[in-house]
């Protein structure tokens, strides 16, 4: 299911959930100790748009221990509205919480909040330029947030060229040296470089409708998907692609194309960087040095609903979230890097991304 296609089912879901339970009350509770050093997998629930029931979860791979609802239940109060994404850096976990505004700055080994960014308009993700500077994209937002981590500030932004704030729209991004890469995702077609040390764009890629997905390989090759649009789109609508593209000299090299109609997504690499993993109904796998599609995937669908993927760094074992119906607790399946079954557990309300630690 592309990412469009996702917000939709989203907000109908959301809107039953309204009708059925009316209005939202902030839960308050007691703060609870924890201690979760080592190894582990944080999964962010996304929960239902507008509903403010967002979640993060804590799966620990050594003793299939799983803890849920881990940030409310140290910090005394609710994630928020859509956690979308999180990144972990110098024993900090970032976690980005669209709807609400704001990305949580939590100790990955208590979960308790050591700090906040507010009044973002619509966080996406995060990248840490250095200790001091770092960018937040946004959605329906024409501009990229700059930030200053350590005094949880806003510093500026870098206004995204033939956007306005209702189509505009960035979203993932990987460095190489000192440029920064990131897709322009919902009613746009291209990849911006920009450069770190001014803060400005210095060139755009049209890659095709709609890129999302982007991840950086052992050979300096950036991959992204695009996911072509749906057939109701104003914007346009087309075969979905991967794309390989030269970091050094930001020139396309492929475009692999889907058939029309396919929904790609969640595009991974594993620790190695030599071998990409994404959602298309099934789960499929890649050599980066590959010419042409796999024909058989990595794993079948489980008659459920694949939503989130992720691959273990230092296992190569896969993680797989299931939305299930959007609406109850997902599940997340974690196979081997042979494909078989290792462990399945419940997680919140639609898992969606995954942050190792």
């Amino acid at each position: 299911m592309n990412r469009l296609s996702k917000v939709i089912v989203l907000v109908a879901a959301t809107l039953q959930l309204l009708l059925l339970s009316g209005c939202m009350k902030w839960e308050t509770g007691n703060e609870e100790e924890f201690s979760a050093e080592g190894r582990g997998l944080f999964i962010t629930n996304e929960g239902n748009f507008q509903y403010g029931n967002a979640s993060l979860s804590y799966y620990n791979p050594a003793t299939c221990e799983v803890e849920n609802e881990v940030f409310f239940r140290s910090n005394a109060m609710k994630l928020g509205d859509v956690a979308q994404s999180m990144v972990v850096r110098d024993g900090i976990g970032w976690i980005v919480v669209n709807n609400s505004h704001v990305i949580f700055a939590i100790d990955v080994n208590t979960f308790k909040e050591v700090g906040r960014i507010t009044n973002l308009p619509s966080p996406r993700y995060i990248h840490f330029v250095s200790d001091q500077k770092a960018y937040v994209t946004q959605i329906w937002d024409n501009r990229i947030i700059i930030v200053n981590p350590k005094t949880f500030e806003i510093t500026g932004y870098i206004e995204c060229p033939n956007m306005t704030m209702e189509s505009g729209s960035t979203e993932q991004m990987v460095q190489w040296g000192k440029y920064l890469y990131v897709t322009c995702w919902s009613y746009q077609n291209r990849i911006l470089k920009i450069d770190t040390t001014t803060d400005q764009i210095v060139a755009e890629m049209e890659v095709g409708v709609q890129p999302s997905s982007l991840v950086l390989d052992c050979n300096g090759k950036m991959w992204c998907i695009t996911d072509g649009g749906n057939e109701n789109s104003l914007y346009g609508y087309e075969a979905p692609a991967l794309c390989r593209i030269d970091a050094e000299s930001f020139t396309l090299e492929r475009r692999f194309k889907f058939a029309l109609g396919d929904e790609p997504s969640e595009l991974q690499i594993n620790g190695t960087g030599n071998k990409i993993f994404w959602l298309n109904d099934d789960v499929w796998e890649m050599d980066v040095t590959a010419e042409r599609l796999p024909v058989k995937p990595f794993l079948e669908q489980r008659e459920t609903l694949y939503y989130g993927l992720t691959i273990d760094p230092t296992s190569g074992e896969v993680y797989v979230a299931d939305a299930i119906d959007y609406q109850q607790q997902g599940m997340v399946y974690r196979y081997s890097a042979q494909g078989e079954l290792v462990d399945e557990f419940y997680v919140g309300v639609i898992p969606g991304a995954f942050c190792w630690k």
